[in-house]
């Protein structure tokens, strides 16, 4: 099987000497995974950085074996954000959720954009407010629609706050979830959105499929708490 695609880099690992085992998601097929040779080159090793877009010349002998890839730089995305370390927190817990929750060898060209689009939100100043709604769009196009507003109950407690309660436990919603603003939100909101979103993940996502909460998430959430 043959292919040639544009796919945005997601993990990468190194493999024998010289080669690197690869995972990216591609325009036209999905997340795909293989071997790119002689990886560790001068000339392949500086461009082969999570979150870059390559061109992609994919090669396996049939449908069910491995395959390798031959790549090009197209766009460099991530080394823009390497002085940024909260940026760089949220490109790894991102790109390793859509690693974790995508189905191998299936298109979805939407994916494909909303993970070109979280680079354009990070040029932003408020990015973290509208990386939150990027998750959500992102559970949304898996099949697993959290509804905020149709489940977040205000209790009138003098706050104004709202909450989603589970059998478990009562969980706190921001209000910038509820009204889509910007305005006022502090980092206390981010670490409540980030948790909220994480406590559906476990519930509905890791626990059942033997997913260990990913370290880069948690990563990223405690750097709001510093």
């Amino acid at each position: 099987m043959n292919w040639t695609d544009t796919g945005i880099l997601l993990s990468k690992y190194k493999f024998q000497e010289n080669s690197t085992i690869v995972n990216f998601y591609t325009k036209n097929h999905g997340k795909c995974s293989g071997i790119i040779f002689g990886a560790s080159s001068k000339k392949i090793k500086n461009y082969l950085q999570i979150g870059n877009e390559l061109h992609l010349n994919y090669n396996s002998k049939s449908d069910d074996s491995f395959g390798y890839f031959k790549v090009e730089i197209l766009k460099v995305n991530t080394p823009i954000f390497f002085s940024q370390k909260r940026s760089m927190y949220c490109i790894n817990a991102a790109l390793n959720l859509v690693k974790l929750l995508t189905v191998e060898n299936q298109e979805n060209t939407s994916i494909y954009e909303l993970v070109h689009k979280l680079f354009s939100i990070l040029e932003n100043e408020n990015w973290y407010i509208n990386y939150i709604f990027w998750e959500l769009d992102f559970l949304k196009l898996i099949g697993f629609d959290l509804d905020v507003k149709k489940y977040a109950k205000k209790e009138s407690n003098g706050k104004d706050e709202f909450f989603i309660t589970t059998n478990l436990k009562k969980i706190k919603v921001p209000s910038f979830l509820i009204s889509k603003s910007g305005d006022n939100v502090s980092n206390q909101d981010i670490i409540d959105g980030l948790n909220l979103i994480s406590e559906y993940l476990q519930t509905n996502l890791f626990l059942p499929n033997s997913i260990n909460f990913p370290h880069q998430r948690k990563k990223f959430i405690d750097d709001f708490k510093s």
